[in-house]
């Protein structure tokens, strides 16, 4: 059996460097890899591409790194609830590539699955669309959209074991899975880390084939964005 585990976020994040690309998963909030960012903060690499759905908020998630300013360009779906984002990307300290989202998670399972490129009718006859490749299916236009190249995918779970075995819970499933495999190398932080084995087969989202480093995470604050709470009577 190969042991994937790390001993640390130190350790899990060796190799990354200024200039690299870098996919995180989580959907605002939800399922973020807290560590790895703070670790992120704590190394200082700078010039960074990070491929996320959105850049968390002000002072969390990515959003620690945009205060830092150590991202070069954000690729994501919305710019979300952060304004320090926003005003980086109005004032032009901050490339931005604004994708579908649904393109966004196919250009994550592209680069997953090893296909180079596909075709899709989100964004045809917009920006999206420009300095793209197009064509007719069955009348209807697509654009040739690339799949994404990135040199980690840093990726948060509930559960993983030593072989790299991973499963998510609830909605922080989101981008996670598809972020698998889709870069050089695949860093996973689990809430509970198990011996190999330990989990039934059935449950596990992602296999270890697709994960090179897992460590167990600590201190998760798990941060709601939005708190939406029924009156007390």
């Amino acid at each position: 059996m190969i042991r994937k585990t790390v001993e640390n976020v130190q350790e899990a994040l060796k190799g990354v460097k200024d200039g690299m690309t870098l996919m995180l998963g989580g959907f605002g909030l939800c399922g973020i890899p807290e560590n790895t960012i703070s670790e992120l903060v704590r190394l200082g690499v700078t010039d960074l591409c990070c491929i996320s759905n959105n850049a968390g908020v002000d002072d969390f998630g990515l959003g620690l790194l945009l205060q830092q300013k150590q991202i070069r360009k954000m690729i994501s779906s919305y710019v979300g609830e952060n304004d320090e984002f926003e005003r980086q990307m109005l004032s032009g300290e901050l490339e931005v590539e604004l994708t579908p989202q649904g393109t966004l998670a196919e250009k994550c399972r592209a680069a997953q699955a090893g296909f180079p490129a596909f075709y899709t009718p989100a964004g045809f006859g917009t920006e999206v669309a420009l300095g793209k490749e197009t064509r007719e299916f069955n009348g209807k236009m697509y654009v040739l959209e690339e799949a994404f190249k990135a040199d980690f995918s840093f990726v948060k779970a509930w559960k993983g074991d030593e072989a790299g075995n991973l499963i998510f819970k609830g909605t922080a499933r989101n981008f996670n899975p598809c972020m698998c495999g889709a870069a050089n190398i695949t860093v996973a932080e689990v809430e509970e880390l198990l011996p190999a084995g330990s989990l039934d087969p059935n449950d596990i989202h992602v296999p270890g084939i697709f994960v090179q480093r897992i460590f167990q995470g600590e201190k998760y604050e798990k941060r709601i964005e939005q708190r939406t709470v029924r009156p007390r009577n």
